[in-house]
């Protein structure tokens, strides 16, 4: 498989409180300046792309309470052999930023949206925000930030009765509405009973809107499977990293908030780039390392590495 895509978070900062990102007791943030600078970033990139690099997706944290972040996406989006450069977000703060970052050169976004219904949805981030949400998620679609993806983690006894009318947004709005597995990685577990297997969540979706029957091509070598009904607008996603493995198939890296570079989510083994940017490393010496992780990747799995104690909002899933 070849390694096309980078996720890129870009800080570790979040405006929300989502009950399967932060570990009991809170996460303590890092310093400003143990964050990647914004040229730090584009430079990781520039060499990111001649090892084969296409497409960046920036993450948090929540990547839109980073400062002046259209700038950061406007110059990712210059650099030669970066075809596409997207954001996945909560959305609180997208409402007022969806056109300018599409004029800066995003093309498409991801919202994590883990309830239709208000006190549900603050129960889970833990701030009444939803209608904020919804707005920024319309202000998405007009500025052609498409095809608009809307994220839901779910957890039993907290959000399994949301999944049908998150679905009715894939049938009416035209968005796809992707479940996603709580799948926790490192020592913040959870307990057992969260997890539900998108088998079931299938099910409980096609008993209300019949049966999930054309299989729509996926835009990218992810880890999601799509399906389309007839007469729907949108579209409904799967990833199903607890129930299955894909392995084989992951063509990505993740770079962390703090510049190590991980290969594989489910391995606690990170390389540290930002020590050799900070101590005046050529880029010859930059492209030797990611040459030797893109070489090391296929080592890590999910069956043969453990995470070890890391934070989600440090990685950005």
């Amino acid at each position: 498989m070849d390694v096309d895509y980078l996720r890129v978070s870009v800080t570790d900062r979040c405006n929300l409180r989502c009950v399967y990102c932060n570990p009991p007791g809170g996460h303590a943030v890092m310093e400003r300046g143990e964050l990647l600078s914004f040229e730090e970033i584009q430079r990781l990139v520039r060499l990111c792309a001649e090892c084969g690099i296409r497409r960046v997706r920036l993450t948090g944290g929540e990547p839109l309470v980073r400062e002046d972040i259209a700038d950061l996406v406007r110059g990712l989006a210059g650099i030669p052999g970066i075809e596409e450069v997207s954001l996945t977000t909560n959305g609180v703060l997208l409402g007022g930023m969806a056109g300018r970052l599409r004029e800066a050169g995003l093309r498409r976004v991801n919202i994590s949206i883990d309830s239709a219904e208000r006190r549900c949805y603050e129960r889970i981030t833990g701030s009444d925000l939803l209608g904020q949400v919804l707005e920024g998620m319309h202000q998405a679609i007009e500025a052609g930030l498409n095809p608009v993806k809307i994220n839901c983690v779910v957890i039993r006894e907290v959000n399994l009765a949301q999944v049908a009318e998150l679905a009715r947004m894939g049938m009416e709005l035209g968005v796809l509405v992707r479940f996603i597995e709580y799948c926790p990685v490192g020592k913040y577990v959870g307990p057992a009973g969260h997890y539900v297997p998108n088998s079931e969540v299938r099910r409980i979706i096609e008993a209300r809107f019949g049966r999930l029957s054309s299989v729509v091509a996926a835009d990218s070598q992810g880890p999601a499977v799509h399906f389309k009904a007839r007469g729907w607008a949108g579209a409904i996603g799967f990833i199903s990293g607890r129930s299955s493995i894909f392995c084989h198939r992951c063509n990505r890296l993740r770079l962390r908030s703090d510049g190590k570079i991980k290969p594989c989510l489910h391995s606690a083994r990170c390389y540290d780039l930002r020590r050799l940017l900070r101590h005046g490393a050529s880029d010859q010496g930059i492209l030797e390392q990611l040459r030797r992780i893109l070489r090391e990747k296929s080592r890590y799995t999910k069956l043969s590495a453990s995470a070890g104690d890391l934070s989600m909002q440090n990685i950005g899933g």
